[in-house]
């Protein structure tokens, strides 16, 4: 049975894992902007930036089967019980928001089939950690004009307080079993809030991926299996579908689902009943997910719960931040 790791946001994360190579070297300090963002030049093992399309092919030709199925699903830490009791409700802070989902603009393959509740626009991302580890998590496209973005966790790219960067960022769309239908895009940039980094704040815990070009048709990610749409500031109770590759259900290898109406946990964070843990980090909360299109609209992803899980977890509720984050991640974006 694969191993999963005990990780705590908020505890020194120190990371024990089994070492695939030396340690990364160290990025010079992160562009932060005025708005609350941090980005960095995504890297590989060894610290080199990938800034063109051989590195990305060096990142993906690492990823063999054999790191995929070893590496170990990043869970959340925290409780879940009564974390609302003593802080102010999750409410919006301006104009409800959206933006639409995406189909791919590169037609389908025949050969692959949705199951219910399974979106070809959601997958595992896998990384490693400073220490020379590999790990998971889920994550999802969404939709935008460069058509580039993936979204997850901000503890799926970057280890919070005192913590670095993960590196050899790639993300595997609609992934199952060791299968990569679509193929794999490789991270250029990754992107969080700066409370993450500096406070690991569970209401700022999310992530951006910039991708380079890749999959099965050398193009561009939402191209190539479209991207859900985004929504901010719709409250905190909303009907969702949480979709992720929890390694409590089916060991990671497939997408698993949980329906449900969410509820304000407190702090600027919402929670949903679901029993799924550890690999399913940064996977997608949809707002209208369409079974038949496998897309919806992206309010929140997984963040914390109790660890192995008592049936709830919580999510940062969507609100100004999370479009000051997609506008910085479009922002920077290559065409």
């Amino acid at each position: 049975m694969k191993s999963t790791l005990r990780w705590s946001a908020l505890a020194g994360l120190s990371l024990t894992l089994v070492l695939t190579g030396a340690p990364a070297a160290q990025a010079k300090p992160t562009p932060i902007d005025v708005n609350g963002n941090t980005s960095t030049v995504a890297r590989t093992l060894d610290g080199r930036a990938i800034t063109n399309a051989k590195i990305a092919k060096e990142v993906s030709e690492f990823w063999t089967e054999e790191r995929m199925a070893s590496a170990v699903d990043l869970t959340f830490a925290g409780s879940a019980k009564g974390a609302g009791s003593t802080i102010a409700d999750a409410k919006p802070n301006g104009p409800e928001g959206a933006v639409a989902p995406l189909a791919p603009s590169l037609g389908s393959r025949g050969d692959v089939g949705l199951m219910l509740n399974e979106s070809l626009a959601v997958g595992k991302v896998y990384f490693t950690t400073p220490t020379g580890g590999t790990a998971s998590c889920s994550a999802s496209t969404v939709a935008s004009g460069k058509r580039r973005l993936v979204m997850t966790a901000g503890h799926c790219v970057h280890q919070g307080p005192g913590g670095q960067w993960y590196s050899n960022w790639q993300f595997v769309p609609r992934y199952r079993n060791g299968s990569r239908p679509y193929g794999t895009f490789v991270a250029s940039s990754l992107n969080t809030r700066t409370a993450w980094i500096n406070s690991g704040s569970y209401a700022e815990d999310m992530g951006i991926a910039i991708m380079n070009n890749g999959g099965i048709y050398g193009a561009k990610v939402v191209d190539t299996v479209g991207g859900h749409g985004l929504r901010w500031n719709y409250g905190y109770s909303v009907s969702v579908t949480a979709l992720g590759y929890p390694s409590n259900l089916g060991g990671g290898e497939s997408q698993y689902y949980c329906q449900g109406t969410t509820w304000s946990a407190g702090g600027q964070q919402i929670r949903m009943y679901c029993n799924m843990t550890y690999g399913s980090s940064g996977g997608p909360w949809l707002q209208e997910y369409n079974d038949t299109t496998g897309y919806g609209y992206i309010n929140s992803v997984v963040s914390h719960g109790d660890n192995p899980g008592n049936g709830q977890f919580d999510g940062p509720y969507f609100d100004n931040d999370i479009k000051s984050l997609y506008d910085f991640a479009e922002g920077i974006s290559p065409a």
